[in-house]
C-alpha cells in the first residue's frame, strides 16, 4: 500500500513543496497541506503503518529523518533539529519513539 492510496498526489506535492528548504518543516502544516488532518482515525493509522518502515509498531528517530521520503523518494531528509522537534512533539511517554496512538493524537489534534 502507498500513501497515495490514502492521500491525493497533488496534496502530497503541495505539502512537500512547502518544506523544501532545510529547517522549514512543520509537522502541523505538513499534515494539513497533505490532507491527513481531514482523514479518519483508521486512515491515519494506515498512514502510520506505511511510515513505520521496519514494521516495529513505532516510528523511531532514524525513520523520522526519512519521513518526507516516504511521501516522495526524491524529497529531502529532515535536519537533526527538525527530527528532534518532530519526535518531541509526538512522543508523549518520552520513550524516544512514536507509537500509533501518539501519531494519531498528533495528527488529529
Amino acid at each position: 500500500m502507498s500513501l497515495s492510496s490514502v492521500l491525493s498526489a497533488d496534496a502530497i506535492d503541495s505539502a512537500l513543496k512547502d518544506c523544501q528548504a532545510p529547517d522549514s518543516f512543520s509537522h502541523k502544516k505538513f499534515f494539513q497541506l497533505c490532507g491527513l488532518t481531514k482523514k479518519s482515525p483508521q486512515e491515519v493509522k494506515t498512514v502510520f503503518g506505511i511510515l513505520d518502515n521496519d514494521g516495529s509498531g513505532y516510528i523511531e528517530e532514524e525513520e523520522l529523518k526519512f519521513f518526507l521520503q516516504r511521501f516522495s523518494p526524491g524529497a529531502r531528509v529532515l535536519t537533526d533539529k527538525e527530527t528532534k522537534n518532530f519526535l518531541s512533539a509526538a512522543d508523549d511517554d518520552n520513550d524516544g519513539k512514536i507509537g500509533a496512538e501518539e501519531f494519531q493524537a498528533m495528527v488529529l489534534s
